[in-house]
């Protein structure tokens, strides 16, 4: 089991995005968390929407600090942001470049749900 830590700034959008498809994706193959440099309130409204067409709740999320403790549990890190994500040296880091999902119309959202869950698939590919 590998265990992939998702990071982006709020731990809002693209993080939550990445972690509840791979969640779904790895089906308990693997393992997924996510954190954000600069934590949020709550998610993002149009994440909360486009996860829940697909039948995954995340009205509840609550976004989460970037610990030394976190980065110490997993083995992959994902930069989920689009250029200024946290950098974690020291483990395997992909590095997505996604856009900021806050306050974009929800068709918008429901793109980058799609490409998010083809990195998910590509990623999972890669683990095994």
């Amino acid at each position: 089991m590998t265990n992939v830590l998702f990071v982006c700034i709020g731990n809002s959008g693209r993080s939550v995005l990445a972690e509840q498809l791979f969640r779904v994706e790895a089906a308990g193959r693997h393992d997924a968390r996510s954190a954000g440099s600069e934590p949020a309130s709550g998610p993002e409204p149009g994440v909360v929407e486009v996860l829940a067409e697909l039948g995954i709740d995340v009205s509840g999320h609550v976004p989460q600090k970037l610990t030394d403790e976190l980065v110490d549990w997993a083995d992959v890190v994902v930069a989920a942001c689009d250029g200024a994500c946290p950098v974690v040296p020291g483990k395997p880091y992909w590095s997505w470049h996604l856009p900021d999902p806050w306050g974009t119309p929800v068709e918008d959202v429901r793109a980058l749900r799609d490409d998010v869950h083809a990195k998910v698939r590509e990623l999972l590919g890669s683990l095994g």
